[in-house]
This record gives structure tokens, sequence and C-alpha cells, in this order.
């Protein structure tokens, strides 16, 4: 079995695309995902599954949120071994002074092609800070998420990959749900 933890993009935001928690629990048993476990409402979902192709899985899983919950939304997928991976590779870790609430991990459903990951550095985003490694976009906001003129349309217009980003606090509480889940066994 592989802890995998998914992120849903754009759940309970406003009014749009509700889910309570406990529904989408269900609804990962239903699809023989094992100990679903959710963290926050955002549509973070932490269980054990025997599948090995997560391309198959984010599909599978998306047509069962369509089907019962009547909304299409991306799903974005990570193994509890490639969430580890990624905050060990968080560029800004030795940085004296950076806030994590500050800091947000943008989980791309692939790996942007150079030509892309060029056209992403090029943008302007002072004082925003971007890194790019893989999969994952590291964005820093100095002056907070909420203050910025950075928007997501413009990097993924840039990538031309969806993502799905989670603060800091966040990632790194999924990554200990995964790790409990893997030591349960």
């Amino acid at each position: 079995m592989t802890v995998v933890i998914s992120m849903l993009r754009g759940v309970n935001l406003g009014n749009r695309n509700r889910v309570k928690m406990d529904a989408l629990r269900a609804l990962y048993a239903s699809l023989k995902l094992r100990d679903p476990q959710t963290y926050i409402q955002s549509g973070n979902v932490i269980f054990e599954t025997k599948e090995q192709d997560l391309a198959r899985l984010a599909k599978r899983i998306g047509n069962g949120i369509e089907r019962n919950f009547c909304f299409r939304c991306d799903v974005v997928v990570r193994t509890a071994s490639e969430l580890r991976s990624a905050i060990i590779r968080n560029p800004f870790a030795a940085r004296p002074g950076i806030d994590p609430s500050k800091l947000l991990v943008t989980f791309l459903a692939s790996a942007p092609a150079a030509e892309a990951r060029e056209r992403l550095l090029r943008i302007k985003t002072d004082p925003e800070e971007l890194r790019i490694d893989g999969r994952e976009l590291y964005t820093y906001y100095p002056n907070g998420i909420g203050c910025s003129k950075l928007q997501m349309a413009v990097i993924e217009r840039a990538l031309k990959i969806s993502g799905t980003g989670r603060n800091w606090t966040s990632v790194t509480k999924m990554l200990e749900m995964a790790e409990k889940l893997e030591s349960a066994h």
C-alpha cells in the first residue's frame, strides 16, 4: 500500500464547489481508497491505495467528484515520499527570516517544459520570489498573499500547466498525517 495525498483545486472557495469533508471521505472510501483522512476544508485527502498509476488514480477521483458533487475540479496527487521530497527541496528553507505563513507551494499537474520554465522566470514578480523545482513551484510572498499582485492565472499561462497551491503549514501538516498513516502499518 502506498500513502497518497490528493489536493483538490478550487474546492470550498466562497460559494463555489462546496463539499463537506465527511462526504469527501465517504466518496474516497467508496472508491476503495483506504483510511481517507481530510485536512482542513480545502480538499486535502490523505489515504492508502494499491493503485500505482497516479494519473489514473487522479482521474478516477475527479470522475467520482463530478459524479457525486456535480462539478469538475483538478486533482493533484503526490505520494508521501514525493511530498517529503518537496519539503526537503524547499529553496527558502535555509534563508533566515522566512515567514512560513507567507510561503506557498503550488503542486503542478506535471513538470513544465524548459521553455515554459523560462517564460515563468521572466515574469516580473517583485517583491514576490518564485522558484521552481520539478513539479513544485515555491512562491514567497513577503507582504502576504492577500497583498500580492502576482496572479495564479499569469503563472499558469506561462507554464501551460494547472496546479493547486498550499501554504507551508498545510504542506508540513499533510506530510505529518501521511507519515502517521505510513507508520500505522
